[in-house]
C-alpha cells in the first residue's frame, strides 16, 4: 500500500520538472530576445505592447501559461487521491500518461508548433485527465455506499 501511495509523486514530480523547464525555456528566449532587440521606451508600458514585444519568442510563455489550466486540476486532485488513500496502479498508470502527454504538448507547442498534433495530444491528456477524476469519483461513491452499509449494519 504504501509503495502505490509514494508513486503517485513521481508523475507529480515530474510534471512540477516540466514545469520549471517551460519556465528555464521562457526565461532563456525572453532574456536573448531582450538583448537582441532592446526595447524602446513604452514598449512594456502596457500588457498589449509588452505581449507584442515578447511576440517572437511566445510559445513558451503560452505554453507555462497553459501548465497552469488543466494540470491544476491534476495537482488538486493527487492530494485527495493520498488522503482519502485511494492511491493505485491505474491511477498511476494514467497520472504518468497524463504527465507524458503534456511533456509531448510541451515540446510540440514550443518546438515544431504543429497545431494538430499539439491539440491531438492536448486533447488526450484532458481525457486521461477526465478519467483520473471519473475513477476518483467511482471510488468516492463506492466509499460513501460502504460507509453507509456498515453504519445501517451497526444500526440494525
Amino acid at each position: 500500500m504504501i509503495v502505490i501511495f509514494v508513486n503517485i509523486f513521481w508523475p507529480t514530480f515530474a510534471l512540477v520538472g516540466l514545469v520549471f523547464v517551460v519556465w528555464m525555456t521562457m526565461f532563456v528566449q525572453r532574456t536573448r530576445h531582450l538583448k537582441r532587440v532592446p526595447p524602446q521606451s513604452g514598449q512594456f508600458a502596457t500588457q498589449t505592447s509588452m505581449r507584442q514585444y515578447f511576440e517572437p519568442v511566445e510559445m513558451a510563455s503560452n505554453n507555462f501559461t497553459n501548465l497552469f489550466e488543466m494540470p491544476v486540476l491534476y495537482f488538486a486532485l493527487v492530494p485527495l487521491l493520498i488522503v482519502t488513500a485511494n492511491v493505485n496502479g491505474f491511477q498511476v498508470l494514467l497520472a504518468w500518461l497524463f504527465v507524458l502527454l503534456r511533456i509531448g504538448h510541451s515540446i510540440i507547442h514550443i518546438g515544431p508548433k504543429n497545431v494538430p498534433a499539439r491539440f491531438i495530444t492536448y486533447l488526450m491528456s484532458t481525457i486521461v485527465l477526465v478519467a483520473m477524476w471519473i475513477g476518483f469519483f467511482v471510488d468516492m461513491v463506492w466509499a460513501a455506499y460502504n460507509y453507509s452499509q456498515a453504519m445501517a449494519a451497526m444500526a440494525g
